[in-house]
């Protein structure tokens, strides 16, 4: 799968943050307006880099107002932060070999006393159609009232022998689509639908998404899932296409392409589609009313990347983005459904470090990386909100490992400014690993999916594990006490007002949960 992006959403720590490292650590981060880090380290007038720095913003800003990305390297917006060299070559607190514990637990109580969870303002839907005529442009606004899932039939102007995925964007470069891309060009003459001397073709939006998190076993859910008779899935697992895709983000180190359409992006549904016209056409000469089949989507960055927006929504005003995926999947489909599998967030980012194949990994880099990110964290918010720390593009490059991630309750308010919590299940990872079962269960429920066989039931719930750990990762071991304690501080007021919010003291992650290595390579 094409899931290695690049440095927007972050996975860049495994390419192109440990190729600028040593640049890193030698470097003073200015917050905002001429903030500077709080242990008083004497600025530097850099006036050649600065004049860069301005003739790189500027070209940058001439691309983006232009609306001509295609080639432009995706290189750190320039708000809130910027990194300075120091011409000393060091600095009095090194930000990646700080080991000073009590020096690290008082940046952990500076954070935690500045956490304030706030309400965002939702867009009116006329912005939304302004910024984002295209997602709208396709989609039907009345849906098959005989379909459970959010299918319409549109008119298919092609002739027959033409190939309406030649110009799809997944086919030129995802394998995963390249190889349904047979199938689907001979399938789409054979489920056409004729009336009136015209030619109809079936398209789909998902019915449920798995929206996260990362390294929370999203994929072994996705696998079990999968083999439900009336479930099918996207053509490939992970289309990214909410957060990345249609912003033209393939792999960030070769900066923006083309916006992939939504035409694009509901082609990849057309294999479900074929089945369900299929269903359907059954259906209506055995006398039934109503197909039953439904289609997921499990991209598990739609729940939290929102990176982009700093490119494409950012007018040099807000702190914070105006627009979010949910506002558009609201916008197109109000009674969608979400899933979302959490697990101890001190264990997941441990994992997703874990995840990203760079040389030399030790418990002693990760606590390194764990310093750097909430020192830059600390220095963000002694300037802006938690909302906006968290949205920060910058910011979130700069990070060497991905502490935002695990704020899941910062994700999850905004979710519910527009959906109510019956459309969002939420599930932990350890609870999964503890009882497969009895999860598979509330989410055939949450999908009001019908009853299995129990020979079928047998096959979703006691099949092996998906996604393990590798065992080279295994055998590094746990992360260190000192930093393990340092997270569980960081992460605590979050998790509070997360296990408030779900009326479950489960999500605490107070009490150890079995072992969990169920978020192994594969999802990010």
């Amino acid at each position: 799968m094409d899931y290695k992006y690049g440095r927007l959403s972050l996975p860049a720590q495994a390419g192109d943050y440990y190729k600028r490292r040593p640049v890193l650590q030698r470097a003073l981060v200015e917050v905002n307006r001429g903030q500077w880090w709080p242990w008083g380290c004497r600025k530097v007038k850099l006036y050649s880099f600065l004049f860069g720095l301005t003739v790189a913003f500027l070209i940058t800003a001439s691309y983006i107002l232009n609306g001509d990305k295609k080639g432009l390297l995706l290189t750190p917006s320039p708000y809130h932060f910027r990194v300075l060299s120091n011409a000393a070559g060091h600095h009095p607190y090194n930000l990646s070999l700080a080991r000073d514990y009590a020096s690290l637990r008082e940046v952990v109580r500076t954070i935690v006393t500045k956490v304030e969870f706030s309400h965002r303002r939702v867009p009116a839907l006329k912005d939304l159609l302004k910024n984002e005529p295209h997602i709208f442009s396709v989609i039907s606004r009345k849906f098959l009232s005989s379909i459970k899932n959010p299918c319409w039939y549109e008119p298919h102007a092609d002739n027959a022998t033409a190939n309406p995925y030649r110009k799809n964007r997944y086919a030129q470069h995802s394998p995963a689509f390249r190889a349904a891309y047979p199938y689907l060009r001979s399938g789409l003459r054979e489920h056409l639908y004729e009336q009136g001397g015209r030619r109809y073709r079936l398209r789909c939006l998902p019915y449920f998404y798995i929206m996260g998190q990362p390294k929370c076993g999203t994929t072994d859910l996705y696998d079990r899932l999968r083999r439900h008779p009336d479930v099918r899935f996207t053509a490939m697992k992970e289309p990214h296409w909410w957060t990345r895709k249609r912003f033209g983000i393939i792999r960030l180190s070769d900066g923006f392409h083309a916006r992939y359409p939504m035409k694009d992006y509901l082609d990849l549904l057309d294999l479900a589609a074929f089945q369900i016209h299929d269903n359907l056409l059954g259906n209506r000469s055995k006398g039934r009313s109503k197909c039953d089949i439904i289609i997921g989507e499990a991209s598990a960055s739609t729940m939290w990347d929102n990176n982009a927006w700093v490119y494409f929504y950012h007018n040099g005003t807000e702190e914070e983005p105006p627009f979010l995926v949910q506002d558009f999947i609201h916008a197109l489909q109000p009674d969608a459904k979400f899933i979302v599998m959490l697990r101890d967030p001190v264990e997941r980012l441990y994992s997703d470090y874990l995840y990203f194949g760079m040389a030399n990994k030790s418990v002693e880099d990760f606590h390194d990386r764990v310093s750097e990110s909430l020192q830059l964290f600390e220095a963000c918010l002694s300037e802006s909100s938690l909302r906006s720390c968290v949205y920060n593009t910058t910011l979130n490059i700069a990070m060497p490992v991905r502490l935002q991630v695990g704020l899941y309750i910062v994700y999850l308010l905004d979710w519910l400014s527009v959906y109510s919590k019956n459309q969002i299940l939420v599930l932990r990872l350890e609870d999964h690993a503890a009882n497969c079962k009895k999860t598979m269960h509330r989410v055939f429920r949450f999908l009001s999916l019908g009853r299995l066989s129990e020979e079928k039931e047998a096959e979703i719930t006691k099949s092996p594990a998906s996604n393990t750990r590798r065992l080279a990762d295994q055998n590094l071991g746990p992360m260190l006490p000192a930093t393990r304690n340092i997270l569980q501080q960081f992460y605590r007021p979050f998790n509070q007002r997360l296990a408030m919010m779900l009326q479950d003291k489960a999500f605490l992650w107070t009490q150890p949960g079995p072992l969990t290595v169920l978020a192994g390579p594969g999802t990010k």
